[in-house]
């Protein structure tokens, strides 16, 4: 049974690694310009996530972590919501009933071509827009037709909708942020989808150039830094980065156990 599941989960790591666009994601997380009490508020606390007590806070009603609670909060844009909040709003999503972390929208590659140009015509905007809000309204989790919402926005000048999406976006990536370091199997970074482990490292202005599946539960993204980080950084870029994926694997299989009769035995 391991090595069936390491064939299906590096075939997997495999489309991802295929299936990459360029995303541009913004390196400052001070969008809505707060006080700095605010932003001291804001500061990220990097602690390994008991995701045990997640799951049974974001599945509880009575406490405020329970996911719809914090899914009104996120979808009224509300500015007061903490970095506690967002931490269990992205990891406390693996824990309900209707995420599965390898379904694709059926909106989210429609406009890949489009994205691709540097500019873009009124009417190319305005497809862009509908088809990342409709893959929002799909999966609000979904970073990359987040970053592209973004992009089109301003260019169409709207740039109070710009702020909001930009902020939710940040937000989510320091979500992913609190739980590690990245550096080491043990540091790992948790992700609730393995595209986001691109986000990540393009966030940190990296080019992931192989993925690999190490077992239990975990991917490492070998990466190239940007030009601009290799000046920055100079000998102290890294070399890769760690993500933890063990729940979405443990999902994966639960949901679509047909996937094990798929791949021959050793």
């Amino acid at each position: 049974m391991t090595g069936m599941l390491s064939k299906i989960l590096s075939g997997m790591a495999s489309i991802a690694m295929a299936a990459m666009t360029i995303i541009a994601l913004p390196m400052d997380a001070q969008t809505a310009a707060p006080s700095a009490d605010a932003a001291s508020k804001r500061k990220i606390t990097v602690e390994k996530p008991d995701l045990e007590k997640i799951r049974k806070e974001t599945l509880d009603p009575s406490s405020r972590f329970y996911f719809p609670k914090l899914m009104a909060k996120y979808t009224r844009n509300d500015t007061t919501m903490t970095n506690e909040e967002y931490r269990n709003f992205y990891l406390g999503y693996m824990f309900q009933e209707d995420y599965d972390p390898y379904r694709v929208s059926p909106y989210s590659g429609v406009t890949d071509e489009l994205r691709l140009k540097a500019s873009h015509t009124k009417e190319e905007i305005d497809t862009i827009r509908k088809y990342a809000e409709l893959s929002l309204r799909d999966n609000p989790f979904d970073l990359r037709q987040m970053s592209f919402l973004v992009h089109v926005l301003k260019e169409k000048r709207k740039d109070m909708s710009a702020k909001i999406w930009e902020y939710r976006l940040e937000h989510l990536l320091g979500a992913i942020k609190s739980t590690g370091t990245g550096e080491d199997a043990e540091n790992a970074w948790y992700v609730i989808y393995p595209m986001h482990e691109y986000d990540m490292v393009q966030l940190l202005g990296y080019e992931a150039t192989d993925a690999q599946f190490l077992d239990p539960g975990v991917d490492y993204l070998t990466v190239a830094p940007e030009p601009e980080t290799q000046k920055r950084l100079r000998d102290k870029v890294a070399k890769g980065f760690y993500f933890n994926v063990e729940v979405p694997q443990s999902e994966y299989i639960r949901k679509h156990p047909e996937t094990l009769d798929e791949i021959p035995a050793e």
